[in-house]
């Protein structure tokens, strides 16, 4: 079978489209998976390398514009569906599945001109705008949380948990890491420049911990070499990088992971059964990222700091107190792996060998 996953522009939406063309694979000999997306969005640059084919549409983002960039954005839908439509006649494939991002709603439109079975995925507990449009021409709607069914039809509405990629699956979810109090600090597969620099004002409040941490620190690709700087200067043990390619290897040997409340990274603490302190990222759709860190802080599965809140002393202070509580880390451990869901990319590729068939 041949299977399309249109979507991107971010890791929240392009990760968990991976997790699904990994496990389409591994079903049947054979299989083909094609990525659609965009070449501003980052599945150009995490696919560059060959490890999935992709094409790319000329289409720009609606959501968080002005007016005038928004009428812009419209007007490249028709030439994107067109680029769509050569793609899918020339590819064939007997499924198509959006992800979310601006690159999946010409792809699936084109699909419906097509006559070709279409199905979505959306990883947030509040859908964006792009699938709540094409919930209407989708046949089949895969949810990751109980609380987004409501906003799909009822009688095509799967939930399936966010599917993560086989990295995170391969190892178990024992911690990786040895006696050292392992510290993880990551903003997003582009790094964030508000937590480094919160990072880096808390060390003073952090002297308490300092010869009994590791800290592993993704800093993005501007600010790695500052960053990195500040800790040596501060006499932290501190490995900071731009991006992390075993990104799941660093959250297994974390004791406490700070990072953004993006679905894809929950779904890999989920899996990974990770105490975290999420700082929701503020300018995302609708939100979704606050609203996606408050049910994890109202479950007891997380800590959560909201981006104006964040500054050195509440960053000192969040790791203190979770350092000198170790057994609230392991109620957040186990509250936050009951939400993992780790069959959620054989459930969804069940699921579109149904619909194709």
């Amino acid at each position: 079978m041949k299977c399309v996953i249109a979507g991107g522009g971010t890791g929240g939406h392009l990760f968990p489209g991976m997790a699904i063309a990994e496990a389409f694979l591994e079903r049947e000999m054979g299989n083909e998976v094609l990525f659609i997306g965009t070449e501003r969005g980052i599945e150009s640059k995490v696919l560059a390398g060959g490890r999935f084919p992709l094409r790319t549409i000329r289409v720009s983002p609606l959501t968080g514009r002005s007016l005038r960039a928004k009428t812009s954005a419209l007007g490249t839908i028709p030439g994107a569906i067109g680029e769509a439509l050569s793609i899918l006649k020339e590819f064939r494939p007997q499924v198509v599945l959006g992800v979310g991002g601006y690159a999946s709603g010409p792809t699936l439109l084109a699909a419906l001109l097509l006559g070709m079975k279409r199905a979505i995925h959306e990883q947030n507990l509040v859908p964006g705008m792009t699938n709540r449009l094409l919930k209407w021409v989708s046949q089949q709607v895969f949810v990751s949380f109980e609380e987004s069914v409501k906003y799909f039809p009822a009688g095509k509405t799967r939930v399936t948990g966010t599917p993560v990629r086989k990295e995170f699956l391969a190892k178990g979810l024992e911690k990786a890491g040895g006696e050292r109090f392992n510290l993880l600090v990551f903003g997003g597969s582009a790094g964030a420049q508000r937590i480094n620099r919160a990072a880096m004002e808390s060390l003073a409040g952090l002297e308490e911990v300092r010869p009994f941490t590791k800290i592993v620190h993704q800093a993005g690709r501007d600010e790695a070499e500052i960053v990195s700087r500040g800790y040596q200067q501060k006499g932290f043990d501190a490995m900071v990088r731009p991006f992390f390619e075993d990104m799941a290897d660093q959250i297994r040997a974390a004791d406490l992971v700070i990072c953004r409340a993006g679905a894809s990274t929950i779904a890999e603490l989920a899996i990974c059964g990770k105490a975290a302190i999420l700082v929701p990222y503020p300018h995302a759709a609708r939100q979704h990222q606050l609203i996606n860190a408050q049910k994890l802080a109202d479950l007891g599965a997380a800590r959560l700091i909201r981006d104006e809140a964040l500054n050195g002393t509440s960053f000192a202070d969040a790791i203190l107190h979770l350092y000198r509580h170790p057994e609230e880390r392991k109620k957040m451990e186990k509250a936050i792996r009951q939400m993992g869901h780790p069959r959620a990319a054989q459930e969804i590729v069940d699921r579109l060998y149904a619909l194709a068939n």
